[in-house]
């Protein structure tokens, strides 16, 4: 079965080997068909390469730390 990947943006970087990237997804409200977005926060293991602003893809993995459960696959070119 193949690991779930996802892509978004780092917006910090603070933590050691830690980044928090932001997902966003567009929903659909059900009776108006108005969309709208969403986002949510995922902390993902950094090795130090990448920087706040980049555009990653992220991975799901094993639990690292007690909040940790993605890791940084690459740079994805916009």
């Amino acid at each position: 079965m193949p690991k779930k990947q996802l892509q978004g943006i780092i917006i910090s970087n603070k933590m050691q080997k830690t980044a928090i990237v932001k997902v966003e997804r567009i929903k659909e409200y059900p009776k108006y068909k108005r969309r709208y977005k969403v986002y949510k926060k995922y902390k993902a293991h950094n090795e130090g390469k990448y920087k706040i602003g980049d555009m990653v893809i992220i991975e799901e993995c094993r639990p690292i730390s007690k909040e940790k459960r993605w890791r940084i696959v690459n740079k994805n070119q916009i």
